[in-house]
């Protein structure tokens, strides 16, 4: 089913108690601010135009975003979301994350173990579907149930009758429900990459900073049936770039924003969520590095997990300010005070909807009391190991295949399970000792944090961290493919039979993983989407402005223009140039992580390198993470740009827009076609890019 571009009453109405302002906004595709568009901008996107952006869109499950860039299935995104697969592929004598890659055939394009893209074919509006089956009075518990059911039963009824991956997306805290039909590519291959060194220039320190100086940027190749894909929609590169002031958009996948949580929702968030994910954080940090310095291959190995922990440890840190800022809470709790004073003013209303916030505090509480055990065990933070994950998933895959589908976890529904086979049947390889000393860490950090819990005598057995560990990882075979695969087709027989190690500890702590999680979803997910949905309500009935959902790493279009910014009396200009980069090297004493690769230092010692081209630029678009390897589009639907990070201000973006200083952070087109020209001489890349 096509989505409709009509801007309805309901989904105009449900989510935050102010009005959408300046260039805010996440938008689903099915309700685009079109007036706003075209009364600011002059500008009005036509049917066609919103289709073809979309149907170009594409998602990573490797956690990003990206887009078709020629008809021949031709995937532009960045650096760091194909890191993943850069480092999976990667080996000992061929490193393709640290020196990057050039196929110059397609006979050359390397296959991805586990990488999946998908495309967002349609849209459809199940929420009365949805709402037949979660009754009024329904307890949290009641409630998670009910929707489970309806939900797999919507998904399971489209995958039947398209044949495409189908999900159903809670928009607006529950306030609506839409099914999300995906064509899926699971057979991707990597087309080019360039050097670390020059896609991270500036690593740590300049990350979510600017001005930026990095081309983080990789090309992969999506096929079918052995042959490059052949896609009818896919983006047109700008033949000229972008100036300051122009208007962009970009098409992308934000992961997760808390703009609609309640005031008691978000001081969770400061006082208890966030302070445990930054220690877990700050102690893998610490741990990785350490790690990364016993040898060559030791880092190689390590070295792409210890730049995420960073990017999430910076993330986060930026959010708890944010967060700690007391005129952003104080004016939080002023609007909710305000909408719930005229609530209770109106008799029906607060018959209606007045506990809903108190019943959120609740649930917060919950959250709180259950946060170690739900992360550490079943989150799996106590037990970082790949073949710990891959032990639980055949557990769970055996079990769980033998309920009803509407009765079964998510990620179990037959509508996920090709995605989960992908992931399970992998054939990146599994590093034994750098498996062994994540472990260590993460049952010494369990030990540190939770102290008390009689779960973690069970798990160690009079052991040290260092010993389990090493036991664990020497007494299980899951590193093997085919080790895997006998297991899952013996199901259930084959689990309780097995004498892996790590079969054996997922059993051990699979009946208190469940539980906790299942507490979770009762007390505490199943009130937030069931009380969200009434504020939602009240929040329509009292307002009803044309707004947002918040992101749910579902495709989303942002819009803004290019420009800078002014911070402590300094103007940022809007663009870097590729001059600014040795530059920025030369300040830093040519070291890392301020050192350009070779192939650069050539290019310019020879002249073939445009000094003068922009490289990076920013602009006020909304976007959060997920957004990373987004298009950046102008009016004609042609790339300009490429996402690639936010500056340190937009980390605010979590909870609230702002476009003072909060600014997108993008690769330049131009900048991208002189390093592949110049730089790479990948003239059959660039042909097929520009057609020239």
């Amino acid at each position: 089913m096509r989505p409709s571009l009509a801007i309805t009453a309901l989904a105009a109405g449900l989510a935050i108690a102010s009005v959408a302002h300046a260039d805010e906004g996440m938008w689903v595709f099915n309700n685009l601010p079109l007036k706003s568009l075209k009364e600011k901008y002059g500008f009005e996107p036509s049917k066609a135009w919103i289709d073809h952006l979309r149907l170009s869109s594409v998602r990573f499950n490797s956690g990003g975003s990206g887009s078709f860039v020629s008809p021949d299935g031709l995937v532009m995104t960045n650096h760091h979301v194909g890191a993943d697969t850069l480092q999976k592929i990667s080996t000992k004598d061929k490193d393709f994350y640290k020196d990057g890659f050039l196929a110059r055939t397609k006979a050359e394009e390397v296959k991805a173990p586990d990488l999946e893209l998908n495309v967002l074919i349609g849209i459809e509006d199940v929420t009365d579907k949805v709402n037949e089956e979660l009754k009024e009075g329904l307890s949290g518990a009641e409630f998670a149930q009910a929707r489970r059911k309806v939900t797999a039963k919507i998904e399971s009824e489209s995958k039947k009758k398209t044949g495409l991956r189908s999900d159903v997306v809670t928009l607006y805290q529950g306030g609506q429900y839409h099914l999300y039909t995906y064509k899926t590519y699971t057979d991707v291959r990597l087309v080019m990459a360039p050097e670390f060194d020059i896609a991270f220039f500036g690593g740590d320190p300049d990350n979510f900073e600017f001005p930026r100086y990095d081309l983080d940027v990789c090309f992969f190749r999506a096929y079918e049936n052995d042959k490059p894909a052949k896609v009818e929609h896919h983006l047109k590169w700008s033949p000229n770039g972008s100036k300051e002031g122009d208007l962009i958009f970009v098409a992308g996948h934000p992961g997760r924003t808390n703009r609609l949580n309640t005031l008691a929702h978000l001081q969770y968030l400061r006082d208890t969520g966030y302070p445990l994910q930054l220690s877990f954080l700050f102690e893998k940090e610490r741990f990785l590095s350490d790690y990364g310095k016993l040898g060559p291959e030791e880092l190689r190995q390590s070295k792409e997990d210890l730049f995420g922990v960073q990017n999430s440890r910076k993330a986060r840190v930026g959010g708890l300010g944010g967060l700690k800022d007391e005129a952003f809470m104080g004016n939080k709790a002023e609007k909710e005070q305000a909408l719930r004073g005229r609530i209770k003013a109106d008799e029906k209303k607060q018959a209606k909807y007045g506990a809903a916030w108190d019943k959120i505090t609740y649930a917060q509480a919950t959250a709180a009391e259950i946060l170690k055990p739900f992360n550490f065990l079943e989150r799996g933070l106590a037990f970082d190991a790949q073949q710990f994950q891959i032990a639980r998933s055949l557990l769970r895959l055996a079990e769980e295949s033998a309920k009803p589908n509407g009765e079964r976890l998510p990620e179990y529904r037959d509508s996920a399970r090709p995605s989960l086979e992908l992931a399970l049947f992998s054939e990146a390889p599994v590093y034994p000792e750098y498996e062994k000393a994540k472990l260590a860490h993460s049952l010494a950090y369990w030990k540190k944090v939770s102290p008390d819990d009689p779960r973690i005598e069970r798990v160690l057995k009079g052991r040290s961290p260092e010993q389990a560990a090493k036991e664990l990882i020497d007494g299980s075979k899951l590193a093997d493919v085919a080790v895997r695969r006998k297991i899952a087709e013996g199901g259930s027989r084959a689990i309780e039979q097995s004498d892996d190690s790590m079969i054996k500890l997922a059993k051990l702590v699979d009946a208190d993983a469940r539980a906790v999680r299942k507490r979770r979803e009762e007390q505490v997910e199943g009130v937030e989407a069931s009380q969200y949905a009434l504020i939602a309500k009240a929040i329509y009935e009292d307002q009803g402005d044309t707004v947002y959902p918040d992101a749910t790493f579902t495709l989303r279009l942002a819009f803004g223009t290019i420009k800078g910014y002014t911070v402590d009396g300094k103007k940022i200009p809007a663009y870097t140039t590729i001059a600014g980069a040795f530059e920025h090297a030369e300040a830093h004493g040519n070291k890392p992580p301020y050192e350009l690769p070779p192939s650069w230092i050539q290019a310019k010692k020879e002249g073939r390198l445009n000094l003068q081209t922009p490289l990076n630029f920013v602009s006020t678009a909304d976007i959060i993470g997920g957004n990373s390897g987004s298009p950046v589009v102008n009016k004609d639907n042609e790339v300009v740009g490429l996402i690639f990070d936010g500056n340190i201000q937009s980390l605010v973006l979590d909870f609230g827009y702002e476009d003072k200083v909060a600014r997108a952070v993008s690769v330049d087109s131009r900048g991208i076609v002189e390093a592949l020209r110049s730089v790479y001489r990948a003239e059959d890349l660039l042909r097929e890019l520009t057609g020239k």
